[in-house]
């Protein structure tokens, strides 16, 4: 189970990977620039990349999404309806779950 926990830490990291090292891995597991445009606000991008562990699953269903759209710094992720900088704090971000 740790196992699991770790993969999503790792998934879900800001790591910046070496490019070189992120392509060659990405082929077998998913790496966080690989998962990272799952999060994407476009829906072409928000409908890839959703394997958790082994990118072999995004290639074999055709969800595989290499690079975003608009490159790794410019991509929006994340939900319109919570931009609004109220929604940002630590209070608001603890509650949200419950709504």
């Amino acid at each position: 189970m740790q196992y699991y926990h770790g993969m999503a830490m790792f998934n879900h990291s800001n790591i910046a990977l070496p490019k070189k090292i992120d392509k060659w891995l990405r082929w077998l597991i998913v790496t966080p620039d690989m998962h990272r445009i799952h999060h994407s606000v476009l829906p072409d991008e928000t409908n890839s990349n959703f394997g958790f562990n082994l990118s072999l699953w995004d290639r074999l269903f055709g969800t595989y999404k290499a690079q975003p759209i608009m490159g790794h710094q410019a991509m929006k992720i994340g939900l319109d309806q919570f931009r609004d900088p109220k929604y940002l704090t630590l209070p608001w971000l603890l509650v949200l779950p419950f709504f």
